[in-house]
């Protein structure tokens, strides 16, 4: 495994879609050719999944992998890149309050192959994760039964060598694991059953009041991982659904990106700057002249995106972009923008402006040529480089080698 991983960016404002264009401005302009490259490095001010442990999933066993600002994941067919993502994406999901059945429908293609039942037929996989931010690293780490019956079996909570929330599966009779979170002062632990089929650190702020030092200690590591863990993004543009005219809506981009012409609606009269700098960098990752993006309004009352060629010369409209072309400009409209223009509901306890954005994209250059390919990591670098949005992706081979050795970002070579 490779990680190539560059210096940080300077932290920007906070900011939020569509109120100010300032930071990813200036981030551009400062990557301009011969323009130093800020190298100052900066803590995790807001919560953000550092790290990925996959101790037994899939085709993964005793796997550590440290994420950055751009993590991408390269290797053969069927060495587990789609699969880190999938641990990610439950973990995710899990944090958002969704039960297992829901996060796993297919819970068996989960376990490790090979793996051995016991002697009461059980088989499983465990994940987890790091995440830094404000209060320092706290770790999470989940067991989950697959089989017969899929349930938790144990979950932890830990910063600093304290675990903080421990759960274990006491009565294979009851629905319920056993809990217990540091309270601290002459009771220490207070112990209460969960649900077995959610993530209890989902679960803490119903439960618990914050009325002594240790209480407020675990509600502090445990807000903070299921902010990071909410303010995820999962992308997977597909262009035979983008091609085709959209109702006019909110203007918030569905993960297949399907409405994307909407969206682009939203973004010329809401926020010019933004939408100029996808403008820009269509010019890169479409073919011909690009003097703009329009949106036109149709008779029946849906709304058509297209490009506008320039003076004299006729739009070119989504239907008749080829497939890599419009997986870029989706994908560039995610990285350029944030969660208030994007379908997604991150975690209430902080506003946007103090979360980070974590993109999931697999495959993300499917379709695209090394040219398209190069660009989205441009931007994906200048974005991700100063805290406010992340990315987490699979690639091919060929994106992968013009990554290696940009700087913010990390290649994971995996090996079938």
């Amino acid at each position: 495994m490779e990680a190539t991983a560059g210096t940080r960016l300077a932290e920007a404002p906070a900011v939020d879609a569509f109120v100010t264009d300032a930071p990813v401005a200036e981030a551009l302009a400062q990557d301009a050719p011969g323009a130093p490259a800020l190298a100052r490095p900066v803590a995790h001010q807001r919560p953000a999944v550092t790290e990925l442990r996959l101790s037994a999933f899939g085709p993964h066993r005793a796997a550590v992998f440290p994420l950055g600002p751009v993590t991408l994941f390269a290797g053969p067919s069927g060495s587990g890149k789609s699969q880190a993502l999938d641990a990610y994406e439950a973990l995710a999901a899990l944090a958002s309050g969704a039960t297992l059945e829901s996060v796993f429908p297919d819970p068996s293609a989960r376990v490790p192959e090979r793996a051995v039942p016991d002697a009461q037929r059980r088989r499983g996989f465990r994940i987890g994760c790091t995440v830094d931010g404000p209060a320092g690293p706290v770790r999470l780490d989940l067991a989950v039964q697959a089989e017969p019956t899929l349930r938790v079996v144990g979950e932890r909570l830990a910063q600093d060598g304290q675990i903080l929330l421990g759960t274990a599966l006491r009565d294979p009779g009851r629905r319920t694991v056993q809990a217990s979170w540091l309270t601290g002062g002459s009771v220490g632990m207070t112990r209460a059953p969960l649900p077995d089929d959610r993530l209890g650190t989902a679960l803490l702020p119903l439960r618990v009041a914050g009325s002594t030092a240790g209480q407020r200690r675990v509600l502090t590591a445990a807000e903070q991982v299921v902010v990071a863990l909410r303010s995820v993004f999962p992308c997977d543009p597909r262009p035979e659904r983008m091609r085709a005219a959209v109702p006019p809506g909110a203007g918030r981009l569905a993960g297949d990106c399907a409405n994307l012409a909407d969206v682009l609606r939203r973004t010329r009269h809401e926020c010019g700057t933004r939408h100029a700098l996808l403008t820009e960098a269509a010019r890169t990752g479409c073919a011909g002249p690009v003097a703009g993006l329009t949106v036109r309004d149709l008779p029946d009352g849906s709304v058509a995106a297209l490009l506008d060629r320039g003076p004299g010369r006729p739009g070119t409209g989504l239907d008749r972009l080829g497939s890599g072309e419009l997986r870029f400009l989706a994908l560039a409209l995610v990285l350029l923008t944030g969660p208030g223009v994007l379908a997604m509901d991150p975690a209430a306890e902080l506003v946007s402006a103090r979360q980070a954005l974590t993109v999931l994209a697999d495959d993300l250059d499917r379709g695209m040529d090394r040219r398209q390919g190069a660009e989205l990591l441009r931007l994906a670098q200048i974005c991700c480089a100063r805290g406010q949005v992340r990315l987490v992706a699979s690639v091919g081979e060929g994106c992968a080698g013009t990554a290696r050795g940009l700087p913010g970002v990390s290649v994971v070579d995996l090996v079938a």
